[in-house]
């Protein structure tokens, strides 16, 4: 009789602890994806009309396609390329908005594509991935592509264009950003020019 006592306890004891485990990793496995998504978190539930599983289904599909991948380096003179042809699309924002919106688009998706990040002309799934690696910034390059292929005011191009900034400084970085909760740097007071203007021989300590 003792026995049988001892045993249903332990059968207790041992399916208590499992239901346990399983509810703390599903609540870790939520707070993991929360962290590491972000913004991205959140626009996820909102899209998913508050139900949090479904949107942490999807992310963690997310996770599953795109988790594995390596980001491709970049040799130095390919990103000189990239930074020069950046600035060159900032600098004819002022005359030609939309034709530098669609540049700025287009230079981002090739950029990610030569970081090893599924080829621009999939965008959905490009963007996809980048959320993976790039949460906080994935946002402006959303807001730019909608921008390049709709007509947008001037200064909602203006403000996708700043907010993209981010991601492009992300690719184009040396060493991986940290995923920080970083906000594109403000526009106002730059005068006639959307951002301020940094050039390479700025960089390297020319005079301004």
């Amino acid at each position: 009789m003792i026995t049988v006592v001892v045993i249903a306890v332990l059968v207790i004891v041992l399916v208590t602890l499992r239901y346990t485990g399983r509810g703390r990793a599903r609540g870790s496995g939520g707070r993991g994806l929360k962290r590491r998504f972000g913004p991205e978190y959140e626009r996820a539930v909102a899209l998913q009309n508050g139900d949090v599983q479904a949107a942490q289904r999807e992310l963690g599909e997310r996770v599953r396609r795109h988790g594995s991948l390596q980001e491709q380096p970049l040799s130095p003179e390919v990103r000189e390329q990239y930074v020069a042809q950046w600035d060159a699309v900032q600098e004819q924002f002022a005359d030609s908005p939309q034709k530098a919106v669609t540049e700025a688009d287009a230079l981002l998706a090739r950029l990610a594509r030569d970081r090893g990040f599924p080829d621009g002309e999939r965008f959905e799934e490009q963007l996809a991935a980048l959320s993976v690696h790039h949460a906080y910034f994935v946002q402006g390059y959303r807001s730019m592509h909608a921008a390049a292929r709709d007509q947008s005011g001037t200064e909602e191009m203006r403000e996708a264009m700043v907010e993209a900034r981010s991601l492009f400084e992300a690719l184009v970085a040396e060493r991986q950003v940290d995923a920080v909760r970083r906000r594109p740097p403000s526009p106002e007071g730059q005068g006639h020019a959307p951002w301020p203007l940094t050039t390479r021989r700025q960089a390297k300590g020319g005079s301004t």
